[in-house]
């Protein structure tokens, strides 16, 4: 990321040619300024994003530097060499990016041993080895796609996406000019239409990923792409042309103000990449092609002084300060920092910037120790294995505390709800274990995702000539229910047929999901009702989560009755042709660090309780559906989770949450016996 060290046109050479070699090859000022704003609204926004929502587009900025002044070094070096070393290239990249990112690395990597929960080191430590290995943002990318990786808290390293995804344009971007040289002779045309063939193939990749609402559209290489490609483009179009004079102070300041714009006016919301990245990868297109000019500029303005050091320092800037931010929030034990806290972690930023270039970045480059392709690999080497050195002791530690067995004799849960946990006795599952302790229908693919429409192939479990069939639909929050429902249809003999969706209430409302309608949870419950008609079970099982909302509206009264409204509608349906329908209460909702509180107060669980009030806030619209719906009733197991007063993490040594708001497996399974009973109660002691 910090800009290749350019060197002029060889002496005596064609006057034409050298004057577009220097071109594009000479140190541009006004583009370190613009490393400035990109790393400062990165840092802004991860400080506080409501300072700056779109602050993440600074990103974006940085890989369309990256890919200017990279295809910048390597149309300069077929030019004047008529081909490419890759050696040399590589040697180049590994000199100028792994001591500093190694360093930082480290150093995380000690820091996490010290100051993270345990229960955050596991994930943390993969993520280390990811970083260290540039594949990163597809470690992110396979999370984003798992469910119960949801609410996963954020490792102090998860920035080294954005650089995985510059490590991998470079594995591939020599390789273009390394045929351009050796097929094309140097023909401007011929790369002109390669590198126009990678920017539309990932733009069009992009806009069709984000389109469909794909999260890991935000970190794959395939579609960020075409934004290192637009800055090839422009270092292929500078190389023997430049903008018209008058043109360019318009230009530059037109291109800066679509930075900042789409920084300011961007949030958590906008569909991104996709077309919205278009905004600030043209805009920082045309700052770069304005370049600098007579009179007041944009080009000027980055070229200050201030704004070069910060440009100079951009690079340590960004690998520091988000290892800073997630480590002050666990100290402060807080979500957001304050405004103590954000100047103490931009300053402690800054610094450490400044002294990683001062001391790391640029002595190895002073003095050249990197300076052959065995050097290259064995400091890359070195510095992996360091890695995961650290990461290894982070692991092993996760191994010591996850040890532990069920017993249960010892692990009870509900049966000794509201009595004191004896002294010295393990929990179980541990709390780092808890987060795995899922139903074995997510094991199974009996769990359908976002984007599944179709229900017709549902899962089964128990006999094939069972007498009593048992449909079981609903959102995740059915879906945990899913252990003990289990263990009474084996008990029973039941066949449990599987219909729960993520995300998808048992409703005919129009649920939204990420600020849009959730068409695919509305095509998947109306296809449910026609499954289980034809099924024609002796009875559907239905539960999900309050957290639930129509599109369009706030989590309060309006949209429980409109939620309730719509599961009446639906309801009505199945129950109409004599169908008896439970539904089951919503559980309580603990807080989002609980595992993270267990792991730090093993000896006294009781401090991770939360009071009923806060737990149950929110009002259920099951509720409501079901004193309007004929043959639909209700079991509530909630008394069997917490007390009077309040819900605690831990019952009869059984870890009672996976994560802020789903029961564990073993939690779960323990409820069977009531649930069963309670069953059996509503429906009149069938």
């Amino acid at each position: 990321m910090r800009s290749p060290d350019f060197t002029s046109p060889q002496a005596g050479a064609d006057p034409e040619r050298a004057r577009s070699r220097g071109r594009g090859s000479r140190f541009r000022p006004e583009v370190q300024g613009l490393r400035a704003v990109a790393v400062l609204l990165v840092l802004v926004y991860h400080l506080n994003p409501e300072l700056l929502p779109g602050g993440y587009v600074g990103v974006d900025v940085f890989f369309v530097i990256s890919g200017f002044l990279i295809t910048s070094l390597l149309l300069r070096e077929v030019r004047e060499h008529g081909r490419v070393s890759l050696a040399g290239f590589y040697v180049r990249r590994v000199r100028r990016l792994l001591p500093a990112a190694t360093v930082v690395l480290l150093t995380t990597g000690a820091a996490s041993l010290v100051l993270l929960p345990v229960t955050r080191l596991g994930d943390t430590a993969w993520q280390m080895l990811a970083s260290a290995a540039y594949v990163e943002n597809l470690y992110l990318a396979d999370r984003t796609m798992d469910y119960l990786a949801a609410e996963t808290a954020p490792s102090p390293v998860q920035h080294f996406w954005s650089l995985s995804v510059e490590e991998q344009f470079y594995l591939v971007w020599p390789l273009l000019f390394v045929l351009w040289a050796l097929f094309a002779r140097g023909r401007l045309r011929v790369l002109t239409m390669a590198l126009t063939s990678v920017f539309a193939a990932s733009l069009v990749c992009s806009v069709i990923l984000t389109g469909s609402g794909d999260p890991s559209a935000y970190f794959l290489p395939t579609t960020r792409a075409w934004e290192l490609a637009a800055g090839g483009l422009l270092a292929v179009f500078l190389a023997d042309r430049e903008l018209p004079r008058p043109l360019r102070p318009l230009l530059g300041w037109a291109g800066l103000a679509a930075v900042v714009a789409s920084a300011v006016f961007y949030d958590s919301g906008t569909p991104f990449p996709g077309y919205a990245a278009l905004l600030p990868v043209l805009g920082c297109v045309a700052v770069i092609a304005a370049e600098r000019s007579e009179g007041p500029s944009a080009a000027t303005v980055l070229s200050t002084g201030p704004a070069r050091f910060v440009g100079d320092i951009s690079y340590a800037l960004y690998l520091w300060h988000w290892p800073l931010i997630v480590f002050a929030l666990v100290l402060l034990e807080r979500d957001t920092l304050g405004p103590l806290g954000t100047v103490a972690v931009a300053a402690t930023s800054l610094l450490l910037a400044w002294l990683t270039k001062l001391w790391v970045e640029d002595p190895v480059a002073r003095h050249g120790l990197v300076r052959t392709g065995r050097g290259a690999l064995s400091v890359a080497l070195v510095g992996l294995l360091a890695v995961a050195a650290v990461s290894a002791t982070a692991l092993v530690r996760v191994e010591r505390f996850q040890v532990s067995d069920f017993d249960p004799e010892l692990h009870v849960g509900p049966k000794a709800l509201g009595l004191p946990s004896p002294e010295g006795a393990s929990m179980y599952p541990s709390p780092i274990g808890a987060e795995d302790d899922t139903p074995e229908a997510y094991d199974d693919g009996c769990h359908a995702g976002f984007d599944r429409r179709d229900p017709s192939d549902p899962c089964f479990y128990g006999p094939d000539d069972a007498e009593t069939t048992v449909a079981l639909t609903g959102d995740s929050h059915s879906t945990q229910w899913f252990p003990a429902l289990d263990e009474v249809a084996k008990d029973r003999g039941w066949r449990l047929a599987v219909f729960n969706k993520s995300a998808c209430a048992f409703t005919a409302a129009e649920v939204g999901r990420e600020g849009e309608p959730y068409e695919e949870c509305q095509a998947w419950n109306q296809a449910v009702v026609e499954e289980i008609e034809d099924m024609e079970p002796d009875l559907v099982i239905s539960s999900s989560s309050v957290a639930g909302l129509p599109h369009g509206l706030q989590p309060g009264p309006e949209a429980r009755d409109a939620m309730a409204e719509g599961m009446v509608e639906l309801w009505e349906e199945v129950t109409a042709s004599g169908i008896p329908l439970v539904a089951i209460r919503d559980t309580p909702r603990t807080t989002s660090d609980v595992l993270d509180c267990l792991a730090k107060n093993a000896d006294d669980p009781s401090s991770c309780d939360r009071p009923v009030a806060d737990a149950l806030e929110r009002d259920d619209p099951q509720e409501l559906a079901v004193r309007e719906v004929e043959g639909a009733a209700m079991v509530d197991l909630n008394d069997l989770i917490c007390t009077d007063h309040t819900c605690p993490a831990v019952v009869g040594n059984v870890v009672v949450y996976r994560d802020s708001h789903h029961l564990t497996e073993t939690y779960a399974r323990l409820l069977s016996d009531d649930m069963g009973t309670r069953i059996d109660k509503v429906l009149g002691g069938s």
